[in-house]
């Protein structure tokens, strides 16, 4: 159970571990949460076994994520051991439009706020939530720049964004030297893979490595849920959200219990839980950098962390591969072998891409200095 395995992340000389703990679970205001001493059990558990990298957001259980988080680190004097990313963009203060968003007036207002309560003068990565639709790139990437440039923030990512939208804002990055964005956190299982047609891609080609959210879609992929009648049984997250009219919680129909049904025999197969099967499916796809862990109990976190302790043979991979394969629509039917026979006159033409180049892989040896191999 060991995380001495760590990546830079994206093309920066940051070095993460494959799997991050999510902490949006920390707090009990939104109901499905853990109270701080069970946070504080997790918190320990993922450092002690090796891992560094720890994600949280200013919107999270309205703040108390942070602040315990803060609180955690402090305890056991880990800032500089730590990385530490947070996130803006969303708004608590109804009626106030200029207290979320992506404009450079919430996100000077959101650091501040962020960083007092994580108790620290400093964010290793400091990530935009969520696109706002009207903010332009320019201004975000300046704003962003000034933080990194003030010594406030050191990394920077971007979340819930469109792909043309990411795509410029490294661009602009690139042309006015200002601090390029070294990840991009986007949800990526089984049961959601859309983010292969673009992300990856772009990802790979301008130097953002992809942090994985709900790698288990919301604990779909855990095998707490079974179908039945009234759509699903079993005690969690998406039970608690059945009602909640947001896409981030509709991921029931006849291809996702498909997906999981096969997931289960496969882990039968292997002798090992459903949960680290497909976290560790999505940890060797190509271009994913780390995954987060968003654990609502110490057994869980414990579970998760085994699953870098095998791997998954071709055959079973590519089973799931198959099962979870999204359906292709335009343009990207056109960039498939048929049509690419036709564009090269018939010859094999490919392009290799690493699915994360091995030259940024680091291996701890203990306490002395990190290896590259």
């Amino acid at each position: 159970m060991s995380l001495n395995i760590y990546y830079t992340l994206g093309r920066s000389g940051l070095r993460v571990s494959r799997l991050a703990l999510g902490t949006m679970t920390f707090g009990t205001e939104w109901g499905w949460g853990v109270d701080e001493a069970i946070a504080r059990q997790i918190f320990n558990t993922y450092v002690d076994a090796g891992g560094n990298f720890i994600d949280t957001a200013d919107l999270y259980t309205n703040g108390t994520s942070e602040t315990w988080l803060g609180k955690f680190i402090a305890e056991r004097n880990l800032r500089d051991r730590v990385v530490v990313a947070t996130k803006f963009s969303y708004n608590r203060e109804p009626g106030n439009p200029n207290a979320g968003g992506n404009g450079r007036k919430n996100i000077m207002r959101a650091v501040e706020a962020s960083l007092q309560r994580l108790g620290s003068d400093y964010i290793d990565l400091y990530i935009l939530h969520s696109w706002d639709t009207i903010t332009p790139a320019e201004e975000v990437m300046r704003t962003l720049d000034d933080l990194v440039r003030s010594g406030k923030v050191r990394h920077i990512g971007l979340s819930n964004t469109p792909s043309w939208y990411a795509a410029r804002a490294q661009t602009i990055a690139e042309w006015r030297n200002y601090e390029p964005l070294c990840t991009l956190q986007l949800k990526y299982s089984l049961i959601e893979r859309n983010i292969e047609r673009e992300f990856i891609p772009l990802g790979l080609e301008l130097g953002m490595g992809t942090m994985v959210c709900s790698p288990l879609a919301n604990g779909l992929l855990s095998g707490k849920y079974k179908r039945s009648e009234d759509g699903f049984t079993g005690v969690g997250r998406l039970d608690t959200t059945r009602n909640i009219q947001n896409p981030t919680f509709g991921k029931f129909s006849e291809r996702t219990w498909k997906i999981v049904a096969e997931l289960e025999t496969v882990a039968k197969e292997l002798g090992h839980s459903m949960a680290q099967v497909a976290l560790n499916w999505i940890l060797n796809r190509p271009g994913v950098a780390s995954v987060i862990l968003g654990a609502s109990n110490l057994s869980q976190l414990k579970d998760n962390l085994k699953t870098l302790d095998f791997e998954i043979p071709s055959l079973l991979a590519n089973r799931l591969e198959a099962i979870s394969r999204p359906e292709l629509h335009f343009p990207y039917s056109f960039f498939g072998s048929e049509i690419q026979a036709m564009i090269h006159g018939g010859a094999t033409v490919e392009y290799k891409r690493a699915g994360y180049d091995p030259d940024v892989l680091i291996q701890s040896k203990g306490t002395g200095v990190s290896e590259f191999f």
